[in-house]
């Protein structure tokens, strides 16, 4: 998981797997909360996933600023390049 498409791919079929939902409806523009309905708790089965996914830990704190498919991308983006660096 390198670039910004290989990390949507993962997090969609992740958010399929996980939530259920119809890949369709994961867009990068989608909004976690009001277009899919994710919760808290689905939040930090997200996270879990992540981090098995990439061997790395999501701060909580960034996650807290997210607000839509697209924002997770770049979150997952910064933290696995950083480590790149």
């Amino acid at each position: 998981m390198q670039n910004r498409d290989e990390i949507f791919t993962t997090l969609r079929d992740a958010m399929v797997e996980l939530f259920e939902l119809d890949a369709e409806r994961i867009v990068l523009e989608a909004n976690l909360y009001q277009d899919l309905e994710i919760d808290s708790i689905d939040a930090v089965d997200l996270i879990d996933h992540i981090k098995r996914q990439t061997g790395k830990k999501i701060a909580a704190e960034e996650f807290k600023s997210v607000r839509t498919v697209g924002d997770v991308v770049e979150a997952v983006h910064r933290l696995v390049n950083a480590a790149a660096e």
